[in-house]
């Protein structure tokens, strides 16, 4: 109401003039301007009684880079808008309605390219003259509300020369060295069909007969995934690696269950083949800050004999020590980069300088099979 109090005060100077100096021009100047400032904000208010504004939101999740469809309702009163703005946070600037307007339904649809917690306050409704002297602000009548923005996920996409499907792959990765990580739990007599690699030639020489091994898995045989965050990565560095831990565990999961575990976290947290945990540890995933001040995952002690993924946002060479020490099956090192060839980061094999070829990309990512010992193979 500034610009309208000016005036209003511009037209009583004008008046004041006009009677002191005596000039007749002056006069109807002063009183015109004086009743426009007085009159204009008195229009205004009246016509903005019983206007309103409300947001009609049914999502409050949303992946990355998907359509998220909002429809604004706007309602007026007895008197018709002279004009009017919508103000609403999705929309990237205002959003005009149509000159003395009733009612307004308006439908914006958004894509948030990155994850996160979005906080939306509610739409604004601004009504003013034509000549924008006078303007009132009304705004929505719900609070603030909460939207989450999960990270997308990708296929993998596995490398070129391996032999059939992507399920089949995808299934033969999930239960890759699950069998070779295993502990000897004494022996037992010969039973026939005993793989030759399983009998115990030892007993045999010293006369005790034809034994076998007796071989007891210890830890859990799921694939894990562990998403390291932490590092002064970049920023697009940090989303792959979660738009990356989100793919495999999901593709995993579908497969036949897999685990997962987040920086800062303890304990992992398993999600089975139905999905029924997937929306929680997805949320959980887009909420992951990342950079310097993100805490490591704490693998402590635990043995794992399926897969262990190591999903890291700096462009890592090795896998962690924390990983080598709890992984007895296959392990798996994620780094983000470009797929070219002559761009690789280049993961070494352990105990040999020679470059490793990625076995897998998803999401921007690279993955390298890393085998725990020399002579052993996944499936």
């Amino acid at each position: 109401m500034r610009r309208a109090l000016g005036i209003a005060v511009a037209g009583v100077a004008l008046t004041l003039i006009a009677f002191l100096f005596d000039t007749s021009p002056l006069f109807v100047l002063g009183a015109g301007l004086g009743l426009l400032g007085i009159a204009t904000p008195a229009w205004i208010f009246l016509a903005s009684r019983g206007a309103g504004i409300e947001r009609r939101l049914d999502d409050r999740r949303v992946i990355e880079d998907e359509p998220l469809e909002a429809l604004i309702e706007v309602r007026v009163g007895r008197l018709r808008l002279p004009c009017a703005e919508v103000l609403e946070p999705l929309a990237t600037g205002p959003i005009p309605l149509a000159p003395r307007s009733r009612a307004a339904t308006i439908r914006v649809v958004v894509r948030f390219d990155r994850r996160g917690r979005r906080k939306l306050e509610p739409p604004s409704l601004i009504v003013h003259d034509p000549l924008d002297i006078a303007r009132i602000v009304r705004c929505g009548g719900e609070r603030p509300r909460e939207l989450m923005v999960l990270p997308r996920t990708m296929p993998v996409n596995w490398a070129q020369g391996a032999r059939g499907d992507r399920r089949s792959q995808v299934a033969a990765f999930a239960r890759s060295e699950a069998l070779a990580a295993v502990d000897l739990d004494g022996l037992r007599p010969y039973r026939p069909g005993t793989p030759a690699s399983r009998i115990h030639w030892q007993a045999l020489a010293r006369g005790a007969g034809l034994l076998e091994r007796r071989l007891q898995a210890e830890g859990d045989t799921r694939p894990l995934v562990v998403l390291d965050a932490g590092g002064d990565a970049r920023i697009e560095d940090i989303d792959a690696a979660v738009r990356a831990a989100a793919s495999l565990t999901l593709e995993l999961a579908r497969e036949g269950g897999c685990a997962l575990l987040l920086p800062g976290e303890r304990r992992p947290t398993p999600i089975e083949r139905d999905l029924a945990s997937w929306p929680a540890a997805h949320v959980r995933l887009a909420l992951v800050a990342g950079g310097p001040g993100s805490p490591a995952p704490m693998l402590g002690a635990q043995t794992r004999v399926g897969p262990v993924i190591h999903v890291a946002a700096l462009p890592l060479e090795r896998l962690p020590p924390a990983v080598l020490g709890i992984a007895r099956g296959a392990r798996v090192l994620v780094v983000p980069g470009p797929p070219d060839a002559e761009q690789r980061a280049g993961a070494r094999a352990p105990g040999s300088n020679r470059p490793l070829r990625p076995s897998f990309e998803v999401a921007g990512c690279r993955g390298y099979v890393l085998r725990s010992r020399p002579g052993e193979r996944a499936a």
